[in-house]
């Protein structure tokens, strides 16, 4: 059993966090929820939470691709 990689898990982590933040900003700009916006109205609180979610599902994928890596370099071929 080989030990993690911290960098590898660093790198991944912060690419899955970052990506799906992004893509929780984007969905709440298409929806028209600004977290820009002046003062802690609907639409702010809307977006800043699916800038939360975006950053939770991206690192839980990031995860879970890590896993189905560990899994695929874990397997063996009985031929």
């Amino acid at each position: 059993m080989s030990s993690p990689n911290p960098v590898m898990e660093g790198v991944s982590d912060a690419v899955g966090f970052v990506g799906g933040a992004l893509a929780g900003y984007w969905a709440g700009q298409w929806l028209g929820l600004n977290i820009f916006s002046a003062g802690y109205d609907y639409a702010s609180i809307g977006g800043i939470l699916l800038v939360g979610l975006g950053g939770g599902g991206g690192l839980h994928l990031a995860r879970f691709w890590r896993a189905k890596q560990k899994a695929k370099d874990t397997d063996t071929d009985p031929s």
